[in-house]
C-alpha cells in the first residue's frame, strides 16, 4: 500500500476540508496530519480504495481506517474527533 498521491486527495476533498477545521491538528503535507508534535494522521492508496491511517490514545502504531464511501469517511471523523476531546 504506498501513500496517497494528487489523485487520491482529490478524491477526498471533502473529507480534508473537515479535517482541516478540527482544533489540534495541523497539516504540514498535504493529507498528513500531525496532534501536538507526533503524526497523528495520514492516507494510503490501495486497489480496494484509499485507507486513513490514525494514531490513537498515544499508540506508537496506527490504526488503518477504509475512506472509501461517506459512510467510511463519518465513521473516521466521528473517531478523530472522539481522539481529540480525550
Amino acid at each position: 500500500m504506498r501513500h496517497a498521491g494528487p489523485e487520491t486527495f482529490e478524491e477526498l476533498d471533502g473529507l480534508l476540508v473537515e479535517l482541516r477545521k478540527l482544533p489540534g491538528l495541523t497539516e504540514r503535507k498535504t493529507g498528513i496530519f500531525y496532534r501536538r508534535s507526533r503524526a497523528f494522521l495520514h492516507f494510503h492508496s490501495d486497489p480496494t480504495g484509499p485507507y486513513a491511517d490514525v494514531r490513537l490514545s498515544d499508540d506508537d502504531d496506527f490504526v488503518r481506517f477504509r475512506v472509501r464511501t461517506t459512510t467510511d469517511r463519518q465513521r473516521l471523523l466521528r473517531q478523530v474527533r472522539s481522539e481529540i476531546r480525550s
